[in-house]
């Protein structure tokens, strides 16, 4: 069985993820979900290093159209490979792959192309304590109102409220609240140390806390769960943003 190996740095511009190894259907899935958890590491962008990854048939690539079109849901962040290999660039320059993916000869190249950061981004940790989901609310709150998106205040809360509360319900961790806002595009987010799936279930009784997924469901455009490169876990919703307006 063919085994991959991948290291992550980041640099001021972007994360780089090395890859290194063969690509093949065994290591497809691994390349796939390492990339993926490292993209929710990645506030400007996510470059994928692959002068050391081999490959036998150019059909293998498409895992990394794969990754970009997931990126597309969230993080919605720009993504790139990086060769220094002069052959394996020619052959990545003729895939399909340039049309969801730039290819370039480094890191500094690819972040470049990335262009002038278009992304606000604004994080803050929670204590677990029974005002938590309050604390949250107010901090979304301010978010939105600083960057004049006030329209997205009251679905933004009823995201948040509910992904804070499955968070202290179900997990043990303090969480973490993400605020991305892009190309039209605004995630409300939470983050913690939990490594199992978020499952988000509807309230039996109007005594439980929470508002269940269908009301996240009906409020956000996309919503899903990533694992994060340190081993936990993101779960995140995406509102709608009118186009003149966040930019």
């Amino acid at each position: 069985m063919a085994e991959v190996q991948m290291e992550l740095t980041r640099r001021a511009r972007s994360t780089v993820l090395t890859v290194t190894g063969t690509l093949d259907l065994h290591s497809h899935a691994t390349v796939r979900d390492g990339l993926l958890k490292a993209a929710t590491e990645a506030p400007d962008g996510l470059i994928a290093d692959v002068s050391g990854l081999g490959f036998a048939h150019d059909a293998q690539l498409s895992v990394f159209t794969l990754v970009a079109m997931r990126l597309g849901d969230w993080p919605g962040i720009p993504f790139a490979l990086v060769t220094r290999q002069p052959d394996q660039h020619a052959v990545l320059r003729r895939s399909p792959i340039t049309r969801y993916a730039p290819v370039h000869r480094d890191a500094a190249e690819a972040e470049r192309g990335f262009g002038d950061p278009v992304r606000r981004r604004a994080v803050r940790d929670f204590p677990r304590a029974d005002t938590t989901a309050a604390l949250a609310r107010d901090f979304v709150t301010e978010v939105c109102r600083a960057w004049g998106v006030p329209a997205l205040i009251g679905n933004a809360l009823v995201l948040v409220t509910e992904l804070v509360e499955n968070t202290l319900q179900h997990t043990r961790s303090r969480p973490e609240v993400r605020i991305d806002l892009r190309r039209g595009i605004c995630t409300i987010a939470v983050a913690d140390d939990d490594p199992r799936p978020a499952e988000l279930h509807e309230r039996q009784t109007t005594t439980e806390p929470g508002l269940g997924i269908k009301l996240v469901a009906q409020f956000a455009r996309a919503w899903g769960c990533s694992r994060t490169w340190a081993g936990g876990k993101v779960v995140w919703a995406t509102l709608c943003v009118s186009r003149d307006v966040g930019e």
